[in-house]
């Protein structure tokens, strides 16, 4: 009769097995969290701010930071305030929020750098078609089919987990709830939840994924057709920033969710889950601003007003 009993509350096991580590991991976290809070909130405000900015690329930028710090916000309090209390308790519908919101943000965020690709590829492959083509109204419906479509998958992804029969084990291996730790958790064969959710997961990534390298195929192939170095340059600068996010988003999000959960790895899960949900979103703000002229002489007149 207890084993029939369902689940009502989670256990997270949080950032380390290792008692010692734990001050260390948390204090560690709460820095990078702050930082990123700090860091995307300032591209937010400076984008805002600056009408020089008012353009196409940063207001993906803008979405991209409001993203960013609401995918951090998702997992890393609750794992802080869990290890630093000592109470690793998530109740279960806690726990379905949790899943939802934080695939929901990830999803959108694919999709979000798709758009952002396609209007690198107008900027540099048609100059003169851009600004009429690149409209508000078009960015703004582009933002809004990411956050559409995101949300779409998020519901499905979170059917498809908590569809299972939960009623013996409780203790998640994870500092959030991830949907290949849960399923471990199942009391029932979960063997073709995770075929169909590997399946769609996917299809949607590598998707989204074939997109992004098709615009910059065309891009990189533009940019070899000019004929200064400088004219070059400029040009690769504008996508630079872009590349480097999308790299660093796919490499560590592929690792999560295109290895089956056969082979899944609570310690390599929990490595990889740092670097795509907190390292990535975090570093975000470092990679736009480093070469960003423009970003940079925003966030400057942001913090030293001029007297």
């Amino acid at each position: 009769m207890t084993n029939e009993t369902p689940v009502t509350e989670f256990i997270l096991k949080g950032f380390s097995d290792m008692p010692e580590m734990k001050l260390t991991s948390t204090m560690f976290f709460l820095f990078v969290y702050f930082f990123s809070l700090v860091g995307n909130i300032s591209i937010i405000a400076a984008v805002t701010r600056d009408s020089h900015l008012h353009t196409p690329m940063y207001f993906f930028l803008k979405n991209l930071s409001f993203l960013d710090m609401c995918y951090t916000s998702v997992t890393v309090p609750k794992a802080l305030i869990n290890s630093l209390t000592g109470f690793q308790v998530i109740s279960y519908w806690e726990c379905v929020a949790q899943l939802f919101s934080f695939v929901l943000l990830c999803a959108s965020e694919c999709f979000l750098l798709t758009s952002m690709a396609y209007d690198r590829y107008l900027a540099i492959r048609k100059p003169l078609l851009y600004c009429g083509f690149m409209s508000r109204k078009l960015c703004t419906e582009l933002v809004i089919m990411a956050w559409f479509s995101g949300a779409l998958y998020a519901i499905f992804h979170t059917v498809n987990t908590f569809s299972l029969w939960f009623c013996g084990p409780n203790v998640i291996d994870h500092f959030f709830c991830d949907s290949s730790p849960i399923m471990r958790l199942s009391c029932t064969d979960s063997h073709i939840n995770e075929e169909v959710g590997f399946a769609v997961g996917g299809c949607i990534i590598l998707g989204a994924f074939a997109l992004t390298i098709i615009s910059y195929v065309l891009i990189i192939s533009t940019i070899a057709q000019i004929r200064s170095a400088g004219g070059r340059w400029k040009a690769f600068s504008t996508c630079a920033s872009h590349m480097t996010t999308v790299i660093l988003f796919y490499i560590t999000g592929s690792f999560a969710y295109l290895t089956p959960n056969s082979h899944y790895s609570p310690t390599q899960g929990r490595l990889v889950s740092v670097f795509y949900s907190i390292l990535t979103p975090s570093l975000n703000p470092i990679v736009y601003c480093l070469r960003n002229t423009d970003m940079q002489m925003a966030l400057k007149k942001l913090f030293v007003p001029s007297k």
